[in-house]
């Protein structure tokens, strides 16, 4: 028989899951979390950054410097958090795929095809740093994430939950036009998913500059499409005058036949979308929006049919979310370039090259200054897209992380053996598998490991402790990487535009003052304190000259908030 004292318990747990399932969506991505070895890790030990000296590569200061961190992602991702929050233009990412095969561990086992729990660890996994990885992007920056068959419906509704505020689009890029044969299909295609803020124009163009008249035309030229019915803004009247546009007239109206050039006062002419045939025919791009591409349109005499006609200097269009070109190509383009640059088949399924390059220059809506990370970066394609990218003059830098794990379990390891020196010879240049030298593309970088520092509790002792280990992750913050003065009470670090200082005891704080006094540029300055007192009293003198931020408070309420 049930006692009062039972009863009472019993109800109150049923209360309680009243109230918890409640709070059970009832529509979205549902899995069992798996936690995670790395992730329990932080609560007692915090990750930092400690620069390998010797891998470091210079080839000219006036370049970006570009990161390559060694080390499980978490914690990398945990580091940038401070370093990197809302700085980073482009996240491309290729994470494992789950297909079940020996090529991704969860807690150091590696998670095959029978494991009942694959999907949940997988996309705990993911889900874990995703939400480390948002708070990296600036408020136009754009998330790519590859993936296949395996895991792309999970990841769609993950990337939805994480980010509910953005737009969503699913790319489908054929990468393998043989196919991978299965029971019933044979897979040629993988997806991207680009994940950008709504409200605007946040996905470059893609640029073909063809010989094709055709496509070099303004007007349309066949099919029904090209027609002036299909698109009503789409006629109307280019002006030129002395072989110059000087303005767009409105859209005619429909009842409105015009011929291909109509003159106007002042010598001016009207051009029209019309073809050689008499057919009205329609411009590619809308009244409305054409004056943002004015300065590609060029007048063409055409001397047969003595009119005007209009060209463009360069056709960029808006990506297609259907990828199919050669240049997509794993094999061709992904091993091949790989196999030229390492040993043959030292990596197993490098993206193509120039896949990764446009998924870049299109997140990045064109623009040559941008911060790009990777924090799968495996082989290093995306270090590579990079620099190729900057052929054009370009200042992109990038921020790539990975493990260094035995790749295919033949003793090559993936940082220091694949990536690294893949990147170290794209810089300085090489000879490929058959004896040709291939010229560097210059570039700096800098190589990092994740490493920890105990910290079971927030003792003065671990504080100080902390301090001393946060060099390197206050001169990432600040891309200060050269040496002014090191050693003793306080550190000066500097790049071409800033100084940054960082002083470990307040008693240094008069030697450090007097020691910049003579610098005339900006400073950050960084003072250990056991609190968060910046000692602003002891700067109010150099006050516009200084930046100061007490360490490690700042550091340890990122960490509060991420390992909480």
């Amino acid at each position: 028989m049930v006692n009062n004292q039972t009863k009472e318990k019993l109800l109150t747990e049923v209360e309680r899951l009243k109230k918890e399932l409640k709070k059970k969506k009832k529509y979205g991505l549902v899995w069992e979390d798996k936690p995670e070895d790395v992730v329990k890790m932080c609560k007692e030990k915090l990750p930092v950054l400690k620069e390998v000296k010797s891998k470091e590569i210079i080839t000219d200061k006036n370049k970006p410097m570009n990161l390559l961190i060694e080390g499980d992602n978490y914690h990398a991702l945990s580091v940038l958090n401070y370093t990197h929050k809302g700085k980073i233009d482009v996240i491309y990412i290729d994470p494992p795929y789950n297909t079940g095969a020996k090529d991704w561990k969860y807690n150091n086992n590696y998670v095959d095809v029978n494991n009942q729990w694959r999907h949940s660890k997988w996309i705990s996994f993911m889900n874990n740093r995703l939400k480390l990885c948002k708070t990296l992007l600036t408020k136009t920056g754009v998330l790519v994430c590859t993936i296949d068959d395996n895991e792309q419906e999970n990841l769609g509704l993950l990337l939805k939950e994480l980010f509910p505020n953005r737009e969503i689009t699913c790319v489908t890029i054929v990468h393998n036009p043989a196919g991978i044969q299965g029971l019933n299909f044979s897979a040629s295609h993988e997806y991207a998913y680009f994940v950008y803020p709504k409200g605007g124009r946040f996905i470059g163009y893609q640029y073909r500059d063809d010989k094709n008249n055709d496509i070099r035309n303004f007007r349309d030229v066949t099919g029904e499409s090209s027609l002036r019915k299909a698109a009503k803004n789409c006629f109307y009247p280019i002006l030129i005058k002395e072989s110059e546009i000087v303005g767009f007239g409105e859209v005619s109206p429909s009842n409105y036949h015009p011929e291909i050039n109509m003159a106007k006062a002042n010598g001016v002419i009207e051009v029209y979308p019309i073809d050689p045939s008499g057919v009205e025919r329609k411009w590619r791009f809308a009244r409305q929006t054409v004056e943002e591409i004015q300065k590609e349109l060029l007048p063409k005499y055409l001397k047969q049919r003595k009119v005007w006609d209009i060209t463009r200097s360069k056709n960029k269009f808006n990506y297609k979310t259907v990828w199919n070109d050669t240049r997509y190509f794993a094999n061709n383009y992904g091993t091949q370039i790989l196999n030229k640059i390492l040993l043959p088949n030292i990596f197993s399924y490098p993206k193509s090259l120039y896949a990764v390059i446009d998924c870049i220059d299109a997140a990045g809506n064109n623009k040559k200054k941008l911060t790009v990370l990777d924090f799968f970066a495996g082989s290093g394609t995306t270090g590579h897209a990079i620099l190729e990218l900057n052929k054009d003059g370009g200042t992109r830098q990038f921020i790539m992380c990975t493990n260094n794990e035995d790749n295919n379990g033949d003793g090559f390891k993936i940082a220091t053996d694949i990536c690294y020196p893949r990147i170290s010879k794209v810089i300085k240049g090489y000879r490929d598998s058959k004896g040709k030298t291939i010229s560097g593309l210059g570039g700096n970088l800098k190589y990092f490991k994740t490493d920890f520092v105990e910290y079971k509790e927030e003792t003065d002792k671990n504080k100080i402790k902390l301090t001393k280990q946060a060099v390197e992750m206050l001169c990432i913050k600040e891309e200060t990487f050269e040496t002014v003065q090191g050693g003793g009470s306080y550190l000066i670090f500097k790049n071409r535009e800033h100084y940054t200082g960082i002083i470990f005891n307040q008693l240094a704080i008069k030697d450090f003052k007097k020691a910049i006094r003579d610098i005339k540029s900006e400073f950050s300055v960084y003072i250990f304190s056991l609190g968060d007192d910046s000692f602003e009293e002891e700067f109010e003198d150099i006050k516009q000259k200084v930046k100061l931020s007490p360490i490690p408070e700042a550091i340890l309420k990122v960490y509060r908030r991420i390992f909480k």
